[in-house]
């Protein structure tokens, strides 16, 4: 009984996993409860990591499970194909940014919403003081309020409040 039960366990498993595919992520991407940006985040999960999905779907926001966390993903931001850090273009990125750090840092300001004079995200080796969040491109953002907070930069990895 024990053997036969095993096999059916097996076979199961086995049809289940003939529709799935492996797939990575291209960018940090945020977990969500349900299908849609207006859904609260789970967790983000980090560029690169393995996600697996049906083979046949379509969709815009496909469930997957990371770290013991069920949540919906948008498909736009998966690749077939694993996602290297050895590349040239990263590496050009990389290097660019770098020297960014290390040399004057070009600091720029806007005036938001409540007509005060504000910090534009800008890209520091590590938190400055003042920064409210993390950018995905990796720049630190000083905005006063959540709404807007690091659009023109990947939105928002890490918040500091």
């Amino acid at each position: 009984m024990k053997k036969l039960l095993f096999l059916f366990t097996a076979l199961l498993i086995n049809a289940l996993s003939i529709g799935a595919q492996t797939r990575y992520t291209t960018t940090n991407l945020n977990l969500r409860y349900g299908p849609g940006i207006n859904y609260s985040i789970v967790t983000v999960l980090p560029k690169g990591t393995t996600v697996t999905i049906e083979d046949n779907c379509d969709c815009k926001w496909v469930p997957v499970s990371y770290k013991g966390r069920i949540g919906y993903i948008r498909t736009l931001y998966l690749s077939r194909n694993k996602i290297g850090t050895n590349s040239a273009r990263t590496n050009k990125k990389r290097n660019y940014r770098k020297s960014y750090y290390t040399r004057n840092v070009r600091v720029r300001y806007y005036t938001n919403s409540y007509g005060n004079r504000v910090q534009s995200p800008t890209y520091y080796n590590s938190r400055p003081a003042g920064a409210t969040a993390l950018c995905r491109d990796g720049s630190y953002s000083f905005s006063q309020s959540h709404r807007g907070t690091c659009s023109h930069h990947g939105g928002v990895a890490q918040w500091y409040r």
